[in-house]
């Protein structure tokens, strides 16, 4: 059973950055990918950012184009998502997800199979 550890999150000023990590002790090959997404209360879960374990694909949500930016150890087995420019409209609860096998909608949510259990992310005005 995958249980994906997420840390980071917190509160941070306007203009502020911040990184979140999400760790896969247990990942087998069949890991293909890491996705980040956020849910503001009474919205829909958006989709952040995500890449491939081999580095081959990896993909933004317009929204955070040109702030955030993910990485990976893949001898951690953890990705980070490392948030620049905050703003106060990035207040919300940021998950982890990872997808078993190869899919070619890293966008969807309802690609992943396992998730992390959330972190709050808040930015002060």
């Amino acid at each position: 059973q995958v249980q994906l550890v997420e840390s980071g999150g917190g509160l941070v000023p306007a203009g502020g950055s911040m990184r979140l990590s999400c760790s896969d002790p247990k990942r087998t090959l069949s890991a293909y990918a890491i996705g980040w997404f956020r849910q503001r209360p009474g919205e829909a879960r958006e989709f952040v950012a995500a890449e491939t374990w081999s580095g081959g694909t990896t993909d933004y949500g317009d929204s955070v184009r040109g702030r955030f930016s993910i990485s990976r150890d893949n001898f951690q087995n953890t990705m980070y998502l490392e948030m620049n420019s905050l703003k106060p409209e990035d207040t919300a609860v940021y998950y982890c997800a990872e997808r078993i096998g190869r899919t070619f909608s890293l966008g969807q949510p309802t690609e992943y199979n396992y998730w992390g259990r959330g972190t709050q992310v808040t930015v002060s005005s």
